[in-house]
């Protein structure tokens, strides 16, 4: 790592970064090919979230879950996967997963790529101006001929209730580099982060109650994916209650239980509770008030991620809140880089939609994957998204169970699959898929929609027999009628 000491007041960069989770790390790679010098600012771990809190730890706990789950619907296999999960390997799988909460080889990758790290906190202090506070309180400021970008990402929120603080609950942080299995455990949340923790502990032990302020779970995808994740959640053993708040809790004492006042009148008492109840922008200590801006705010950006009325801030990643996702905030890091370099080289700018420097993926073909059993998989636009928009549209469903590649998958085999067609354009605006093993089904929807590949080109994409990918044809054939 750099001595930042050995770097005087006002060192020049071309490139400033605040914050080295991977989208930081993205967009720290790019310029120092280019020619241009980069430094990157972190406060924790370089690697951030999704390396230490969010994507991989949480993966690596359902991995297993997901696993034993499929062959217990494989006939000749079922009966020798009966027991229970070994908890210990799975947590320390978990921990190999996170490096053990250490970042010595993300640090070094970065070094590699030729940007300067720096460990502290950084700030805005003026336009082009960044402030580093090192953890002893030292002090280096850095400024950046070319641009500044903000990649701090997105922090759990906690709602001020009364109670919360006595109550010391979870948000995914907890969730994700818990060391012991809660015997009974409360997720407040039927979101992505909600569903997947109420997977992974069901499964590892714990006793799960889910309380949904709304109708349902995953209530940002169609339907019946969070229709078919609750049915298999609740065969589980865990339990799902909607249309319900939490009002209250309690905790008297710190190793004791703590108990959840519900606004239907009713009580949960729990040994943890998570709140997986959405997230807030990490910009309320960033000094954006120097430049302008309004601490603890979204940053609003263009479509090449430059902050709207600046020509030198950039922000990428979850702190744009255009899509809250690893990686479609590392496919913004491409794009702001391109644009970025464009710009320090005085060259012409391709921001029409997916040009070279427009990230226009995320309006038109976000792909997320939700790793519960069964998985659920999506890309694009609902059909309730879609007709808000305006499109004349058709929703195309088939049952995934009648595909043979699918009955071979597993016995009781459960899923649907559902395609969006612009009826105008005759291309696809969504695809979703819930069943499991689709996950990696996902890609191909991915390519369809942002390549926007014509229904009538999608009959010569011919789906390898007997693999799940055949419902493809058997969507088209739905459609055709």
């Amino acid at each position: 790592m750099t001595d930042a000491g050995k770097i005087s007041e006002g060192s020049p960069y071309d490139v400033v970064v605040i914050g080295a989770g991977p989208v930081g790390e993205n967009v720290a790679d790019r310029p120092p090919p280019a020619g241009l010098t980069t430094a990157v600012v972190e406060s924790e771990l370089v690697g951030g979230e999704c390396s230490y809190w969010a994507c991989m730890p949480s993966k690596a706990l359902l991995r297993p879950v997901v696993a034993r789950a499929d062959a217990r619907r494989v006939p000749g296999l079922s009966a020798a996967v009966q027991g229970p999960l070994d908890v210990g390997a799975v947590l320390a799988k978990r921990d190999e997963e996170t490096s053990h909460w250490k970042d010595d080889g993300q640090v070094a990758w970065l070094e590699s790529v030729g940007a300067d790290v720096y460990r502290g906190t950084g700030r805005l202090t003026g336009p082009r101006e960044v402030t580093v506070t090192d953890p002893d309180g030292t002090e280096h400021r850095l400024t950046a001929r070319h641009a500044v970008a903000v990649s701090t990402g997105t922090r759990a929120v906690v709602p001020a209730l009364p109670g919360i603080e006595e109550a010391r609950p979870w948000t995914s942080r907890e969730a994700t580099s818990a060391k012991e299995v809660p015997g009974r455990l409360v997720v407040v949340g039927g979101g992505v982060v909600g569903v997947e923790m109420a997977t992974a502990w069901q499964a590892l032990g714990s006793q799960v109650t889910l309380l949904i302020r709304g109708g349902g779970l995953l209530p940002k995808m169609e339907p019946f994916a969070g229709e078919l994740v609750a049915e298999a959640l609740t065969e589980a053993g865990a339990t799902i209650r909607t249309g319900v708040s939490v009002t209250a809790l309690h905790r008297p004492a710190p190793d004791g239980p703590v108990t959840v006042d519900l606004d239907d009148g009713g009580r949960v008492e729990a040994d943890e509770i998570l709140f997986a109840t959405g997230r807030a922008p990490r910009t309320d200590d960033l000094g954006l008030e120097t430049v302008g801006l309004e601490p603890g705010s979204w940053l609003t950006v263009d479509d090449s991620c430059l902050v709207e009325g600046t020509d030198w801030l950039y922000a990428v990643g979850d702190v744009n809140h255009r899509a809250l996702l690893t990686h479609q905030g590392k496919y913004q890091a491409r794009r702001a880089d391109a644009a970025l370099a464009a710009r320090a080289g005085e060259t012409p700018l391709d921001t029409a939609p997916w040009g070279a420097h427009a990230a226009t993926a995320d309006h038109a073909a976000v792909p997320q994957v939700v790793f519960t059993d069964p998985e659920a998989a999506s890309v694009g636009l609902t059909l309730a998204e879609a007709e808000r928009a305006g499109h004349r549209v058709r929703a195309v469903d088939y049952d995934l169970a009648s595909v043979a590649g699918s009955g071979l998958y597993a016995d009781g085999y459960r899923g649907r699959a559902r395609m969006i067609v612009d009826l105008d354009r005759e291309i696809l605006l969504g695809v979703t898929f819930v069943g499991p093993g689709i996950g990696e089904l996902l890609h191909s929807a991915t390519v369809a929609v942002a390549g926007e590949v014509p229904v009538a080109r999608l009959w010569h994409a011919v789906p390898a027999y007997p693999t799940i990918s055949e419902v493809w044809l058997r969507l088209l054939e739905t459609l055709r009628g």
